[in-house]
């Protein structure tokens, strides 16, 4: 069952900004936050894959807008370990790993639909190594063939989520590889680093695991497509922003010694490299107080 929230943000009541989630994946991490503008409509909601599909695919996710006569929204984001594989106009694109952030300039009406694979999950579709996907896109029919051009006059010709979904479910179905235990491994590995918030450098992990800094680096480059250190990093650097989102005050010089930074000002920078904001900085907070 998808679960709703609905808001109507600003000082208009013309906007309206609405989530649909199924309750097994809950809210998405790493969005930044921005003011919301004073018109217009913007829909996020994520869907749960087929069960068959649950090696390789984490989620399904769409954005739909109408803002139409109305300036565009920026909207940003995060990177995480994942690939997706989206269907949008003009030409649907399958999305290695940003190891930036993730920018979007909504304009006029229209709809995206993401597959997020797993981590590690989209190896077996891509058959090389997922690294030589960063920062980089590739058109859908490089991995898929032209059987995908059906799939993707379905998924954009429809507003419908549940035709959509039903459509990537079958298309994705029919086409799973072969089950691959470093496909599992990776994933497992790279869910541990998001569950155990304590796991701080590539040393750290390493020792958990038993496997060597060497094998652990091997394993991510080929399988997910960054290093273990940029996943332990990112994850940190998304649960400092859940913190910032909390509006509870931090310390940042507590902070930058939990997280072993150097000092503070190494953590600061950390965080503006990858969002482009100084915590002062940050849409839609208050200035972060001195600690």
């Amino acid at each position: 069952m998808i679960g709703k929230t609905r808001q109507q943000a600003g000082i208009s009541a013309k906007y309206e900004s609405e989530e649909a989630f199924d309750p097994a994946l809950g809210q998405p991490r790493g969005v930044l936050r921005r003011p919301p503008p004073p018109a217009g409509a913007f829909r996020h909601a994520r869907l749960c894959a087929a069960p068959e599909l649950a090696p390789w695919v984490d989620h399904y996710w769409m954005v739909s807008w109408d803002l139409r006569g109305l300036e565009p929204r920026l909207v940003e984001s995060l990177p995480h370990p994942n690939v997706h594989v989206v269907f949008e106009r003009p030409e649907s694109r399958a999305w290695g790993i940003s190891t930036s952030k993730f920018s979007r300039m909504l304009e006029d009406k229209s709809h995206v639909f993401g597959v997020k694979f797993t981590p590690g999950g989209f190896c077996p579709f891509l058959r090389e190594s997922v690294s030589s996907l960063a920062n980089r896109s590739i058109p859908v029919d490089q991995i898929f063939g032209r059987a995908v051009e059906a799939l993707e006059k379905t998924v954009l010709e429809t507003e419908n989520e549940d035709e959509m979904k039903a459509a990537v479910d079958a298309f994705l179905v029919d086409r799973r590889p072969q089950l691959d235990e470093r496909v599992d491994l990776a994933r497992q590995l790279v869910e541990r680093i998001l569950r155990e918030h304590d796991i701080l450098t590539v040393d750290d992990f390493a020792a958990r695991t038993g496997l060597s800094v060497r094998s652990l680096q091997r394993l991510f480059n080929q399988y997910v497509g960054v290093s273990p250190k940029w996943v332990i990093r990112r994850y940190r650097l998304h649960e400092l922003l859940e913190q910032m989102h909390s509006g509870k005050p931090l310390d940042w010089a507590q902070l930058a010694v939990e997280r072993r930074y150097f000092d503070q000002a190494h953590l600061i920078n950390d965080f503006k490299s990858i969002t482009g904001y100084a915590p002062t900085e940050y849409p839609g907070l208050e200035p972060a107080k001195d600690s």
